[in-house]
């Protein structure tokens, strides 16, 4: 792994540039199309033609097969920290059946909540845009420059420690809009 640092530079410049260019292309042509009548959820815009649904189709099953692996830090933590609550309190316990359906009710819990909170939660889109653009800024821009300022640190040259900063106060700048658009919008 050492022997390719001096590639993470360029690897993160160009994900961080084309994270950017997907966003602000995506908002734009929304924001083109629909003007101020851009619903939440920007695909009830379009027209109810077979090309809609089968983007529709496409958006749904993504979202249903890249599910297991965004919940997959989620199942991780929940798991860990009920392993070892159970494991102080009870048996001390060597992974059996129980400690295995232990984990399988905790997984049908998390998911349980999350379809509580998608169904129930008035204003769903409100909710979205203020996850979407707090986490996915934070994950996209701020995080991956932080990460980058922490790793090379002082070896970085001055205009690469400038575009670190630059993307991580563009996140943060979003973030903030994201969350005030989310309040107040």
């Amino acid at each position: 792994m050492a022997e390719h640092r001096g590639k993470f530079r360029g690897v993160l410049l160009r994900a961080l540039a084309g994270v950017t260019l997907v966003y602000v292309g995506f908002g734009a042509c929304g924001y083109l199309a629909y003007g101020d009548d851009t619903l939440d959820i920007v695909t009830l815009n379009l027209p109810r033609t077979w090309p809609t649904a089968a983007v529709k189709l496409a958006l749904c099953v993504a979202l249903a097969l890249t599910f297991p692996v965004m919940m997959h830090p989620i199942h991780e933590i929940v798991e860990a920290r009920l392993l070892g609550w159970l494991r102080k309190r009870c048996c001390g316990g060597g992974g059996g059946v129980g400690e295995r359906a232990t984990v399988q009710a905790s997984r049908v819990a998390v998911l349980a909540a999350l379809s509580a909170v998608a169904c129930f939660v008035p204003a769903f889109g409100a909710f979205a845009v203020f996850v979407g653009s707090t986490v996915c800024a934070m994950l996209s821009f701020v995080l991956p420059a932080l990460f980058h300022l922490r790793v090379v640190g002082e070896a970085a040259a001055a205009w690469q420690r400038a575009v670190d900063w630059f993307f991580l106060l563009f996140g943060l700048g979003f973030a903030a809009h994201g969350l005030y658009a989310a309040a107040f919008g």
